[in-house]
């Protein structure tokens, strides 16, 4: 583990061959995995969970409730809210935020409190993500809408018949409502 000495880092949960750059701030209670790589500039709430192999770039600010799972990238300046009605000192239980193992956000991409970010889908740059995201599904625009389907890689798909979807490497997928599952 790496802590940049101009960091200000509280938690001991924080895994084996992570790195946290300048001027970040880490709550004690947030759990971070190993591999992981938060930028400068960010801030980690203390009921947050990142798991392992996790991207977090420059200027990200990570509120209670937001749970990261492994391998997720998130881009520069991604936006979490945990309110979705927030008012000036008046607390209410925050909602949770989930992003599934694989995902990537695209930067300046802002996500409204309690949405699930299915695995291992993209969000284009500058997305406004106000509604559940299926697995494997490339979003976008504001309100972010499916506009296709992607791969474990980030390369998208090709429809090949109804319901299958496939990828350049020949590895095929079946929509479903909650998106696709690899066959």
């Amino acid at each position: 583990m790496i802590i940049h000495p101009l960091a200000d880092v509280h938690s001991e949960n924080i895994g084996e061959g992570t790195t946290v750059w300048q001027f970040s701030i880490v709550l004690e209670g947030a759990k971070i995995g190993k591999n992981s790589n938060i930028n400068c500039h960010c801030f980690i709430e203390n009921n947050v969970v990142i798991g392992d192999n996790v991207t977090v770039k420059s200027g990200i600010y990570i509120w209670n409730g937001v749970v990261i799972e492994d391998d997720v990238f998130l881009g520069p300046n991604v936006v979490f809210t945990n309110d979705l009605r927030p008012r000036s000192k008046q607390y209410v239980p925050v909602q949770s935020t989930i992003v599934q193992k694989g995902a990537s956000v695209g930067a300046n991409s802002t996500i409204l409190a309690g949405i699930s970010i299915g695995k291992y889908s993209m969000t284009g740059i500058g997305s406004v993500i106000t509604r559940n995201v299926p697995d494997y599904a490339l979003v976008y625009g504001n309100p972010a809408k499916v506009k296709g389907w992607v791969d474990e890689n980030g390369e998208e798909l090709t429809l090949e018949q109804p319901d299958i979807w496939v990828s350049k490497g020949g590895s095929r997928y079946l929509y479903n409502p909650s998106g696709l599952q690899p066959l």
